[in-house]
């Protein structure tokens, strides 16, 4: 009994009224959009707010307990004086990254947006007075990249936003707060986000997590969900809540995992049959930390896109801005020299679903078509075994260079032949089968 009892209350309590289970129909247009979110697999997170002025990462004011109102006195000083959207946009664009997740406003509560809700926004509390989000969106328009929107639920600096169990230092006064005035400002905001900057690919939400030990807390997310796709029928819902989806939402995250891993401790949730897509940093935090340089190899990038691409999800990688408003020099050229390896090998990326070949050890598979792309990351033999017992192989060659792949069948499957054992960051043999 009491079992279900917790189950009621994680469902209803939480954000999903018994009543909206279910009835969600996405339209035509979502349809559409979620299989061109497939189709793109790979898209570049970035986390900029004033956060990147302590360049200790994004979560600095609840970490250290920072009082709001000495912590808003940040945006007297953010001027990023090298911001040039064109430039960031470009440089993602090299990578081979389809769309862009930005951060709209953040834990911290500060809009990076002009918002006629709040004074405490880029464009009215500093002295840079230029919409972030508005020179984002008008970049990739120009650059046919799509643009996704990230959108904080909690705030660590509105005294209506009620406590959940980060942020509680941070010198708000009562711990209730105002849910309805909170809940209002939100749908004011995203329907500023959804009416001034043009078609928006997807609002990823952050933070419902807050107030997992608040039972009974409701979210009132169907409503918030039937107003954005009210709004924009093709925008995509995804929650990093860590769940499994709930109604509504158009697409599963997972957080420093691929789906079906947990290594970090926030995907242990099951997977739906939603598009998925995991986030990663490139090096060790969200948001712009000066003393981490511990980037990710170019090999190790390449290899968890692929991952993911295998287990059939999106990569979304991560760069933390710089205060000056500059991508980090190291960020800028992982993302050149991701952008020649898909050059090369994008097709076995682009627009596949995760093969029909189980990821193992030595890699994953991809599949379009009639081409199943057999993407070996790690090898220590010259022979690779496949069990493919229900689809002729018609031919196997090398991707790179077209050149035969020596190959044998037997009724357990095929075995894939090399002279040498693969070297490649990722040695990628395709196979057309019948």
């Amino acid at each position: 009994m009491m079992k279900h009892v917790i189950t009621f209350l994680l469902l209803f309590g939480m954000g999903l009224s018994t009543s909206a289970q279910n009835s969600y129909r996405p339209s035509a247009e979502n349809i559409k959009a979620r299989e061109e979110f497939q189709d793109n697999k790979f898209g570049i997170f970035l986390h900029w707010g004033l956060y990147a002025m302590l360049a200790t990462g994004e979560w600095t004011m609840t970490n250290k307990d920072l009082n709001y109102q000495e912590y808003a006195k940040l945006a007297g000083g953010f001027y990023p004086s090298k911001f040039n959207a064109e430039r960031w946009v470009e440089a993602i664009k090299a990578s081979g990254a389809k769309y862009i997740c930005f951060t709209t406003r953040h834990h911290e509560g500060f809009s990076m947006f002009d918002t006629r809700y709040s004074d405490y926004n880029v464009v009215k509390a500093t002295p840079f007075k230029r919409d972030i989000v508005k020179e984002l969106a008008d970049a990739c328009a120009k650059h046919g990249i799509k643009l996704h929107l990230y959108y904080s639920h909690l705030d660590w600096a509105r005294e209506d936003y009620p406590w959940g169990r980060t942020g509680r230092g941070t010198g708000r006064s009562n711990p209730k707060g105002d849910w309805p005035t909170y809940y209002q400002f939100m749908n004011n905001q995203l329907t500023e986000l959804l009416t001034n900057y043009g078609p928006i690919g997807a609002v990823w939400f952050d933070g419902w997590w807050d107030q997992d030990q608040n039972p009974g807390f409701d979210w009132e997310l169907p409503r918030q969900y039937e107003l954005i796709h009210r709004l924009q029928p093709a925008c995509l819902i995804g929650n990093n809540h860590h769940q499994t989806p709930f109604d509504g939402e158009d697409i599963q995250i997972f957080e420093r995992d691929l789906p079906g891993e947990n290594k970090a401790g926030l995907s242990g949730q099951s997977i739906s049959r939603l598009p998925l897509e995991t986030c990663e940093t490139m090096n060790g935090m969200w948001g712009y930390k000066m003393t981490d340089q511990n980037y990710k190899s170019v090999k190790t990038l390449i290899h968890y896109l692929v991952k993911a691409a295998g287990k059939n999800a999106n990569l979304l990688m991560n760069v933390g801005p710089q205060p000056d408003g500059e991508l980090p020099a190291v960020a800028v050229q992982r993302l050149k020299e991701v952008g020649e390896w898909m050059k090369q090998y994008g097709e076995t990326i682009y627009g596949t679903r995760g093969g029909m070949v189980a990821p193992h050890d030595w890699g994953v598979t991809t599949q379009k078509g009639n081409k199943l792309y057999v993407h070996i990351l790690s090898l220590q033999d010259k022979a690779l075994f496949l069990p493919l017992t229900e689809r002729k192989v018609k031919k196997a060659i090398l991707f790179k260079d077209g050149s035969p792949v020596r190959f044998s069948k037997s009724k357990n499957g095929v075995l894939l032949e090399f002279s040498e054992i693969p070297q490649d960051i990722d040695c990628v043999v395709e196979l057309v089968i019948e």
